[in-house]
């Protein structure tokens, strides 16, 4: 070491850090670790400062101008056993710590989460939002985190942290009480929960989370396509006019469609075997209540009168509506 190295070592008497986006922890670089005792630390606000003695975290700074001497810095003294009018330099770690709150992070489920929904039962789902995060004890987090590293960032632990927010998500959502259709409406109770449910994950690293947002809830396709089709029946409710419904629907569709009427045998016909094949499958469960009285038997000429409109119509042939009208008139 050149002489000119020696004395500028010897004079290192302030001492700050100007943090850059996204740092969380950086050790400062002395030569040799020698700081001159008398030295001036300036800690910034949200920032905070920490002397490393072999490892061992020792005295801590926040925020203020401070003098590191013997006056001030208690725990390094007794640990190094100086007397107090010490002149030389020491040699140590010293470690800035920013504390202000790092936001507008995104967390996700990189695979659906299984749940036992309340009225669905054994389901999965996907989940995504955003959270923040800041460092609440530095000990714990330098311990966990920091170690030996000269330098720790949000992109360098983000990894960890989503890790352990997946590890927390499933009891969260499992313990939430809360239907997968009523989520969408409890968004905030949803968040509030899952918050409480990751806090403890976060303190083990001496972080805490002052937001935690879910923006989006889901079933796997597969899953929301048969639950649309469930919310579909029971809009329906009443399968003879779904029937007629989608009988409506296909003369309208076959006008609409080259050939114009032609199609209607073929529409209707599916539409009223959609009818049958449901009614059916009520027929086949127990009846609940006594059944009603059966309805009369519509009059054979009106129905020969709606059959020769729909031959007027061109939904059905002549031979149709001559072969039916023949059955219609043999009940007379």
């Amino acid at each position: 070491m050149g002489l000119r190295d020696f004395i500028s070592k010897q004079f290192v008497d302030v001492i700050e850090w100007e943090e850059e986006p996204g740092e969380l922890a950086e050790k400062l670089d002395f030569a040799d670790n020698e700081i001159q005792n008398g030295a001036q630390l300036t800690v910034r606000e949200t920032q905070a400062a920490v002397v490393i003695d072999e490892g061992v975290l020792a005295d801590m700074y926040g925020p203020g101008l401070h003098t590191l001497d013997t006056s001030n810095m208690p725990i390094l003294t007794n640990l190094r056993n100086w007397d107090k009018a010490f002149k030389s330099p020491f040699k140590t770690d010293v470690y800035f710590f920013s504390q202000k709150e790092q936001v507008n992070l995104k967390w996700g489920t990189a695979q659906p989460v299984t749940i036992r929904d309340p009225e669905l039962g054994p389901i999965r789902l996907r989940a995504f939002g955003t959270y923040s995060f800041r460092i609440k004890d530095i000990a714990p987090f330098y311990a966990a985190l920091v170690g030996t590293l000269d330098r720790v960032t949000v992109s360098s632990i983000e990894p960890q942290l989503r890790a352990a927010i997946m590890t927390a998500l499933a009891t969260g959502l499992g313990s939430g009480g809360v239907p997968f259709i009523d989520l969408a409406a409890s968004q905030q109770k949803l968040s509030d929960a899952l918050k409480e449910a990751v806090g403890p994950a976060f303190e083990q690293y001496g972080l805490e989370v002052p937001t935690f947002f879910v923006e989006s809830v889901s079933l796997p396709e597969a899953v929301q396509k048969h639950l649309d089709k469930k919310s579909s029946m029971r809009v329906l409710g009443d399968l003879d006019q779904y029937a007629k419904f989608q009988a409506a629907e296909a003369i309208e569709k076959a006008a609409e469609q080259e050939g114009g009427m032609a199609g209607l045998g073929a529409g209707a016909g599916a539409g009223m075997a959609i009818g049958q094949t449901m009614a059916g499958a009520l027929a086949q469960q127990p009846a609940a209540a006594p059944a009603a009285p059966a309805t009369p038997a519509a009059d054979p000429f009106e129905q020969i009168e709606k059959l020769h409109k729909l031959h007027e119509m061109g939904a059905i042939s002549k031979e149709e509506f001559e072969a039916k009208k023949a059955d219609l008139l043999s009940q007379v």
